[in-house]
């Protein structure tokens, strides 16, 4: 059994990342996780200037999962190439590093690039231009208006060589104009899907559960939405894709990849057990080898949807009617 995959010109030990804003840059879980068990991770959201947050609480549980409005607080692009990148380097050895580079502007995205680009430490960016907390200034989320984030995704490709994911949006109303902006624009992958815009109210103070009002929705509500996500996209392109949302189990991992994701990331179930994302890497395996297949990349596109008969979802652009439609 081999839990390996090979993209973006390297080898991940297997498929199992932790998302962006669920573990920091790392350190953070390092004194209570194994990191090394993994296959990597994604930083949280770098800005250009330092973020202090939105006001607490900033995460609240509710039945089928949580919201949260963190506010992308961080300690700014510059504190980051000097400060958390060297200990990257240095304590994450082995692990496959994306930074998530946020911003209120496509310049600002740009900036944060340019500071970062020649850092250590990591492999790649995965551009948030999806946070349900952070659109883009005087308009839709940068996910949700094609132009716009062909905009972000060619800027940021003209500033470096290193893998870039574009982090969608699961509130899209139609996945082929935005899937095909970012391939076209230069994107090496796509993350499929953030947070979905909620609120949670308390019905005796009438006030929200967060001190922001509104936030996004994750954990297990999400995981439907997001396996149909990659299962869209999987139908319009081949570039590799990494899903998450609503994965705490091994075979919530293998869901997204059947459906046609070649990674998966971890979220809020590390919210809820700071070791979530090593447990389903261990039941991933069990899962594979119970499945009788070699390797854990034989799942990818596998499910067998009415009417795709016995090789699975994954087919070429131009086999897809829908592609131009």
């Amino acid at each position: 059994m081999d839990l390996t995959v090979d993209l973006f010109g390297t080898s991940f030990r297997n498929p199992v990342l932790l998302a962006a804003g669920t573990c920091g840059f790392g350190e953070e879980l390092a004194a209570v996780a194994e990191l090394d068990r993994l296959g990597g991770l994604v930083t949280k959201s770098v800005t250009l200037e330092p973020r202090a947050g939105n006001p607490a609480p900033r995460v609240a549980e509710f039945g089928a999962g949580m919201v949260n409005s963190v506010g992308l607080a961080n300690p700014g692009a510059s504190a980051v190439r000097r400060e958390r990148l060297p200990w990257m380097r240095d304590h994450l050895e082995g692990l496959q590093v994306f930074v998530s580079v946020a911003g209120h502007t496509p310049e600002e995205f740009f900036e944060v690039v340019e500071i970062l680009e020649d850092g250590p430490g990591f492999l790649g960016f995965e551009l948030n231009l999806s946070c349900p907390n952070d659109a883009r200034r005087g308009g839709l989320p940068f996910a949700l208006d094609p132009e716009e984030l062909a905009r972000v995704v060619e800027g940021a490709r003209d500033r470096t060589a290193r893998p870039l994911l574009v982090k969608l949006a699961p509130n899209t109303p139609a996945w082929s104009p935005v899937v095909r902006a970012a391939e076209e624009s230069g994107a090496d992958g796509l993350t499929l899907v953030n947070t979905m815009p909620g609120l949670v109210l308390d019905p005796f103070s009438r006030g929200p559960l967060l001190g922001a009002g509104a936030g996004g929705m994750s954990g297990p509500a999400l995981r439907a939405v997001g396996v149909h996500a990659v299962w869209s996209a999987a139908r319009l392109t081949e570039l590799p894709l990494v899903g998450v949302g609503g994965i705490a189990r091994g075979s919530d991992a293998a869901q997204y990849l059947l459906a046609g994701a070649s990674l998966v990331q971890i979220g809020t179930a590390s919210f809820w057990d700071p070791r979530a994302a090593e447990r389903v890497v261990k039941e991933l395996g069990e899962f594979v080898a119970g499945q009788g297949v070699a390797r854990v990349t034989e799942l990818v596109g596998g499910a067998r949807m009415p009417g795709s008969g016995e090789d699975g979802v994954r087919r070429k652009p131009d086999q897809n009617p829908k592609l131009e439609g």
